[in-house]
């Protein structure tokens, strides 16, 4: 009998370890595509529930908090989602893997993602799936993920609640082509505080808020799409935009002044009271003696409930706010960015039947350093030719003009221009004769007469890009149209000439000279 009770015991635990041995020998690669299948799943039902809202006017702060949880949580994962799936695709021996680039905007520590270096590689995906620590990384995640998606059960019931905003069927792309992407909070933000009404009535003052961006990151078009909603311009009566150049003696002496300012909204049979709402959009800094003067004018004679915004490139304007922080706006988490980009380039396709395609393009995205125009001149491009040698050739040319001006400067030229500093074009040719100088970029809005000649030269940033431009001197491209509000017009200085003739600039930063 002890013997039978022997035997019958060792078999099971023979048993049990086998089945235990077997479990430990998973192969990574089953375990990484069950993870990205629940990956895909959850993506899906978020996708539902952001466009479900993206509809409807919500005016909750909470559940308007709530969504943009739930918008990046979904950035997050779709580019988590390309990333994976593209490293297989990296690497097909046209394009050198280059010099490596560091983009400081991409790695804040907000919005750290878990590591999947993009590597050349001619493996394919089960030969590149994340190490354990990446597993681990992205389980974590798609567990966060989930469990968001389980906690907007009473935010998917009180959705219903809210009026749906009138709108096509319009796909995804040409959703991002005609609206505003990835400032859905600000506009909202922006709008409670318009929208707000005083509580004291001795307080009439005019209620100011500042926002504060860097150049070409959104400004001018958040504030325009706010003027355009609805609820904005049945608020106040009248909506007037000034510029530095219209702030003079009498600039604000009156809601709406004699043929000084754009009046974006004028409704005098509205039941606002004469609420009016000014813009004030600036290049820098104002000094405090001239906003004193503007603010007291402003004040004496704007009606109770008036707000005032101040757009600049400066911080320093951030002190004017009466009564909240000012608004800071920043470009976009790489992940948010990757989502935009990978719209334009990709239209209504789906890119994950072109993995060699969106491999590139996640490269080429990620130098543009999350820039609007540079995502906009870039995707034009791509759509124009859907081939992976082309890509290729792109994005190597775009390596060799990071780099060189890091190395250079040590600064990305996307930076550089942004300080009204000149850098040396991007060219897919390799002429060595001829180098051109991009010197400013200046935009010019559809109510802006054109000041020279220049202003409709048929040259494109494309052209400089792809080598058409070949003969010397100063001249202006086009460097892209926009296609949303305020539907500005996009504008280069460019110097071409000899190779060694530059004067862009006379020093180098101590770490790169040689």
């Amino acid at each position: 009998m002890e013997t039978i009770v022997s035997a019958v015991t060792s078999d099971l635990l023979s048993r049990a370890l086998s089945v235990v041995i077997q479990r430990s020998k998973r192969p990574k690669a089953e375990e990484a595509e069950h993870k990205l299948q629940r990956l895909q799943r959850v993506l899906l039902r978020a996708d539902a529930m952001v466009k479900e809202a993206e509809g409807r006017h919500i005016g909750n702060q909470a559940m308007l908090r709530q969504l943009e949880m739930l918008r990046q949580a979904m950035y997050r994962g779709h580019y988590m989602l390309d990333t994976v799936k593209c490293r297989g695709q990296e690497g097909d021996g046209e394009v050198s893997s280059g010099l490596p680039v560091t983009l400081p905007r991409f790695s804040s520590a907000r919005h750290r993602l878990p590591s999947f270096p993009i590597t050349s590689s001619k493996k394919n995906m089960q030969n590149t799936m994340p190490n354990t620590e990446s597993l681990n990384k992205l389980e974590k995640m798609l567990n966060g993920l989930e469990t968001l998606m389980g906690d907007m059960v009473e935010f998917t019931v009180f959705l219903e609640g809210y009026p749906r905003i009138p709108r096509q069927p319009y796909s995804t792309y040409l959703i991002l082509d005609k609206v505003m992407f990835g400032r859905q909070m600000e506009k909202e933000t922006i709008i409670n505080f318009l929208l707000r009404t005083g509580v004291a009535a001795c307080d009439e003052s005019p209620k100011v808020l500042p926002i504060v961006g860097a150049a070409w990151v959104g400004k001018t078009t958040l504030i325009e799409h706010l003027c355009l909603d609805e609820r904005v311009r049945e608020h106040f009566s009248s909506i007037v935009f000034f510029t530095e150049d219209d702030l003079g003696a009498q600039g604000m002496a009156s809601p709406l002044p004699p043929n000084i300012g754009v009046i974006k909204h004028q409704d005098l049979t509205a039941t606002s009271y004469g609420r009016s709402l000014s813009v004030i959009e600036l290049a820098g800094d104002m000094d405090e003696e001239t906003w004193s003067r503007l603010y007291s004018s402003a004040a004496s004679s704007m009606a109770h409930g008036s707000k005032i915004i101040v757009a600049s490139r400066s911080e320093k304007i951030s002190g004017l706010g009466t009564t909240q922080e000012a608004l800071r706006l920043r470009h976009l988490p790489r992940d948010a960015y990757w989502y935009f980009f990978r719209t334009l380039v990709f239209g209504s396709a789906n890119h994950e039947d072109q993995p060699k395609l969106a491999s590139l393009a996640m490269e080429i995205a990620a130098l543009t350093n999350g820039t609007f125009l540079g995502a906009n001149i870039m995707a034009s491009m791509m759509r124009a030719n859907l081939n992976a040698r082309f890509w290729s050739r792109l994005l190597q040319c775009l390596r060799d003009y990071t780099s060189r001006h890091l190395l250079m400067f040590g600064e990305h030229p996307a930076d550089l221009i942004q300080k009204g500093r000149s850098v040396y074009a991007c060219r897919m040719t390799q002429q060595s004769q001829i180098s051109i100088l991009v010197d400013n970029i200046y935009q010019k809005g559809p109510y802006q007469k054109c000041s020279t000649q220049n202003d409709v030269s048929k040259l494109t940033a494309q052209d400089i890009i792809t080598g058409c431009v070949t003969h010397e001197g100063k001249f202006t491209a086009l460097t892209w149209r926009s296609t949303i509000p305020p539907y500005y017009t996009y504008f280069v200085n460019c110097e071409s000439q000899k190779a060694g003739c530059s004067t862009i600039g006379k020093k180098r930063p101590r770490q790169a000279r040689f």
